[in-house]
């Protein structure tokens, strides 16, 4: 059974009201200065998850290993996550493929993928804690990213397993993960056997706008979970153009889907990749995409308040409502799955572990 993510109690660390006053304000810079663990006095709310942030400049390996390790020992470590004998899923976010393109002089995972350095120095504490088997996880656009993007080598070293999830294998046939009966769009999905099996499921995803969804965080990666030739509208369309649905109804449908799937496959483990990203965008295809190097790290265990903080830590409410930005396009699947009970996007109800936060807001801007 997939294993559910432990509340904590604390003081709480930013409340609502300040957030807004700061932002009207256009102090970005100050948004989030009473995260910090010694202001304990800004909120008013009981405390329901621990979220991490962490600096990291560089992806060198000794930086990210070192980072990653501080992050996980601040919540706690990952025995509450991870029990000895566990296998492991890591879903990174491989979006869009070689043919998607590049800005110029910037590679993908400097940009818009997640970066191979990051998943290697999350393998290493997951196998720390005791776990027998890990698997690197995505719908990939083809095989040949892996391989490109770093993640055969990643592979290799560590002894992970890669998985295209559009494949079965090394099942010989699909399954269907059932959404419960409090789903919006679809009852079940079409998993890998893999997917649900694991004891532990791990998201990581890139610091990033989305078109669409206004944020691409933890919980909006889990559109690469499903096979995508059985979820587009017709043959003409490609990928997963039947989650977006057409015109009008992209607004519901597409934040709607994303809690069906954290539905089906509930996170267990939380991390988002802000050391280096884009704004304007979630791929070269979106023509106001721009780099920008927050030098970020966000994990917890819960991906709803991971989520939460990571688009505090963009310059953007995570409480916000269709149509502020950075929602321009669609409803906000964060107010979504608090409604649903999946975690809270209240900073209030956050504590945010960490340096002091007032200098570690980078302000994004949508774009479009």
């Amino acid at each position: 059974m997939p294993k559910h993510c432990k509340k904590s109690k604390s003081d709480p660390a930013l409340s609502r009201r300040d957030f807004l006053r700061l932002a009207g304000l256009g102090a970005a810079g100050l948004l989030l200065q009473s995260c910090h663990p010694s202001l304990e006095s800004a909120g008013s709310g009981s405390i329901q998850a621990e979220v991490a942030v962490s600096q990291a400049r560089l992806y060198t390996r000794d930086t990210i290993q070192q980072k990653m390790a501080e992050l996980i020992g601040s919540l706690g470590g990952l025995g509450d996550v991870v029990t000895p004998g566990d296998s492991v899923a890591i879903k990174t976010n491989l979006t869009g493929g070689l043919d998607a393109g590049q800005l110029p002089g910037i590679d993908p995972y400097d940009s818009f993928v997640t970066h191979p350095e990051i998943v290697r120095a999350l393998i290493k504490d997951v196998k720390a804690a005791g776990a027998s088997e890990v698997f690197i996880v995505e719908a990939v656009y083809e095989w040949e990213s892996y391989r490109v993007w770093g993640y055969e080598e990643i592979a290799e070293d560590t002894g992970a397993t890669l998985i295209d999830l559009n494949e079965a294998g090394p099942y010989p046939d699909f399954h269907e993960a059932s959404v419960g009966s409090d789903g919006f769009v679809y009852e079940s999905f079409i998993f890998n056997p893999l997917i649900n099996e694991v004891d532990v499921f791990m998201s990581v995803s890139k610091m990033k706008n989305h078109f669409n969804a206004g944020v691409t965080h933890t919980m909006k990666n889990l559109y690469g979970l499903v096979p995508y030739r059985y979820y587009r509208l017709d043959e003409s369309h490609e990928w997963r153009s039947g989650f977006h649905g057409e015109g009008a109804e992209t607004r519901t449908r597409l934040p709607q889907i994303i809690l069906d799937l954290n539905m089906a496959r509930p996170i267990d483990f939380a991390l988002v990749d802000g050391v280096r990203t884009t704004q304007g965008g979630e791929g070269p295809w979106i023509p106001t995409m721009a780099p920008i190097s927050p030098g970020l790290l966000v994990a917890g265990k819960n991906c709803v308040a991971t989520d939460a903080v990571a688009t505090a830590l963009m310059g953007h409410d995570p409480l916000a409502e269709y149509p502020d930005a950075p929602f321009l396009r669609g409803d906000n699947h964060l107010n979504i799955a608090r409604e649903k009970g999946l975690g809270t996007n209240r900073l209030e109800e956050i504590e945010v572990i960490g340096p002091p936060l007032s200098s570690l807001v980078t302000p994004f801007s949508p774009a479009w």
